[in-house]
């Protein structure tokens, strides 16, 4: 058993050794220079077994803790708790929900295919392995949150050490029900693939858990405990069973299929692009008079207005009713006139975050390549410099109109709200102020595009290849969520993004220019 949980683990850290150094080899210059070489550097392989363990780390504490903290933690000062019965409750009904979603012997994954029928290794050793491996991370990445969380709540320690025991023994109690389900009925239980009986208990559990406490409703502590230990001892009993069940090879041929390793990307993939169709306008009276490659954008952004225009006028809507509700509180309650103002003159910076979530940039990317470049780019002719850039500069055009709505719309309002709650000393702060989020639109607005054109991250199956595109992405929203925490005054911090925003265009069109006819294609 511990040799084949050994070659098991030796199988995972592979693959994501190899998807470590794949990732690298997408980056432009380390790409250009190693390619498949990458694979065979020592130093990268040892690089990327500590990325391998820091997964695993994650994977074992941090979806634990964000589990307890957010799901009951914050949940506990909505009952009235003295005695930790309510941490207890809710943790006890929850696990049932989780143990029904998350069975991990029977989720389809390609480590489990391989190691099956690729490797031929003993089906019932290898699944044994991975599942005692798997239980055992249970226990240990709850352990400490458990304690820290039921403390705080004030769960008896002893209880907060058995809690993780109770939640692994109630996992292997439910893969005992699907394993014996299968031997009498033949149906397999397909984590991919839950049966209606499966999301009404889980929906029970859900009810019993949140639904019992909101009417003060909750487990006494002595029986939750009662219950605890009785599905403990009942998991010690489920691990025997494990140990005789034979008939793990046959479940596995069963649920182990292409498709279904690949349902997850399928869905999303699926869903991006029905989502997408159902945004396409296709009356055929939509007409455009302009000609070329204008002619050719018109037409696009007008069938996908319901994605592209439509989008950012809700947006616009939305920001009416707020600035309408804040200025009726602002004329209601002159108190807080001088809070809003203090406020709104330090606090543009929180702005380029705000500006960052409402841009549409992405998702017209996003449309543009779903329903036009993911077809055009297959023809020469539209990978040709000149067809590029000119229908590039159309694009930029409806992509910076689009997005100038909303961005009009709020700093109009910004500047409406910071007049009326007292106004600024200097006269500046209001063309700054209304200036700089349009500047912060259309930079957003430019950068998008400007990405997806030096960057073009898709493949013929719409799949995300480049890392590059990941990692800029990432660096942008870092940046934004950073600005939430500075505090410039308007005239200040306005300026410069103004002079950074003209900057960063002019720039970013120059790199377009120079390198989006060579960049601008499938990826592999």
């Amino acid at each position: 058993m511990i040799k084949t949980w050994i070659q098991s683990f030796q199988i995972k850290n592979a693959y994501r050794v190899n998807t470590f150094i794949y990732s690298l080899k997408q980056l432009p210059l380390i790409g250009k220079v190693f390619k498949n070489a990458l694979y065979g550097n020592t130093a990268l392989k040892i690089l990327g077994t500590f990325y391998s363990i820091i997964v695993e780390l994650i994977s074992t504490f941090l979806g634990k803790f964000l589990y307890l903290f957010f799901l009951i933690y914050l949940i506990l000062p909505m009952y009235p708790s003295s005695d930790g019965s309510y941490f207890v409750h809710l943790l006890l009904f929850l696990t049932g929900a989780g143990a029904l979603l998350n069975t991990y012997l029977f989720n389809p994954t390609k480590d489990k295919y391989y190691a099956m029928f690729t490797l031929k290794m003993d089906a019932k050793k290898y699944t044994l392995s991975d599942y005692y491996d798997r239980m055992l991370k249970v226990v240990i990445g709850f352990m400490p949150f458990t304690c820290l969380f039921g403390i705080l709540s004030q769960v008896p320690v002893w209880i907060c050490i058995l809690l993780p025991f109770y939640v692994a023994a109630f996992k292997i109690l439910v893969n005992v029900y699907f394993l014996e389900k299968y031997k009498r009925t033949g149906i397999v239980t397909d984590e991919n693939h839950p049966v209606k009986g499966v999301w009404l208990w889980i929906l029970f559990f859900l009810i019993f858990a949140y639904g019992l406490p909101y009417v003060q409703i909750v487990l006494p502590l002595s029986f939750s405990v009662l219950f605890l230990l009785l599905v403990v001892i009942g998991g010690i009993w489920g691990i025997f069973y494990l140990q005789k069940y034979s008939k793990y090879r046959e479940i596995y041929k069963i649920i182990l299929t292409n498709d279904n390793m690949n349902l997850a990307a399928y869905q999303t993939k699926n869903m991006e692009k029905k989502t997408v169709q159902k945004g396409i306008d296709v009356n055929t009276k939509i007409v455009s008079h302009k000609t070329g490659y204008a002619y050719f954008n018109e037409l696009f952004v007008k069938r996908h207005s319901r994605i592209l225009s439509k989008s950012a006028i809700k947006i616009t809507w939305v920001m009416i009713g707020i600035f309408f509700f804040l200025t009726v509180f602002t004329l209601s309650f002159p108190v807080w006139k001088e809070r809003i103002n203090s406020i709104l003159l330090v606090m543009l910076p929180y702005f380029v975050f705000i500006m960052y979530c409402i841009n549409r940039g992405q998702e017209v990317c996003k449309a543009m390549f779903m329903n036009c470049d993911h077809s055009m780019l297959t023809y020469g002719f539209y990978r040709k410099p000149k067809v590029l850039l000119n229908l590039f500069k159309e694009r930029l055009k409806s992509v910076i109109l689009i997005n100038l709505l909303p961005a009009f719309t709020l700093a109009l309002g910004l500047v409406f709200l910071l007049y009326i709650t007292g106004g600024t000393t200097q006269f500046l702060d209001y063309p700054i102020l209304f200036f700089s989020i349009l500047a912060m639109s259309i930079f957003f607005s430019v950068h998008h595009l400007v990405l997806y054109y030096l960057l073009q991250p898709y493949n013929q199956e719409s799949e995300t290849k480049s890392a590059t595109y990941g990692i800029a992405n990432g660096a942008t929203y870092l940046f934004c969520y950073y600005m939430l925490k500075i505090r410039i005054p308007i005239f200040t911090f306005g300026c410069c993004t103004i002079l950074f925003s003209i900057l960063y265009c002019l720039i970013s069109l120059f790199l377009v220019y120079r390198y989006a006819p060579k960049t601008f294609h499938l990826k592999n």
